[in-house]
């Protein structure tokens, strides 16, 4: 099952709830943000 919950901050990709888990993570301000985006943002050299 698939779920919408919402959209990352930085890119807006939509992140959804597959099958109880989420696919992505939520920040300290209660906003979205794909993994993508958050590998990008903790590791930059890459």
């Amino acid at each position: 099952m698939q779920e919408f919950i919402g959209c990352c901050r930085s890119c807006g990709k939509a992140i959804y709830c597959e099958n109880g888990f989420l696919n992505g993570t939520v920040q300290e301000d209660q906003t979205l943000e794909c993994f993508e985006c958050e590998e990008q943002r903790e590791n930059p050299e890459k």
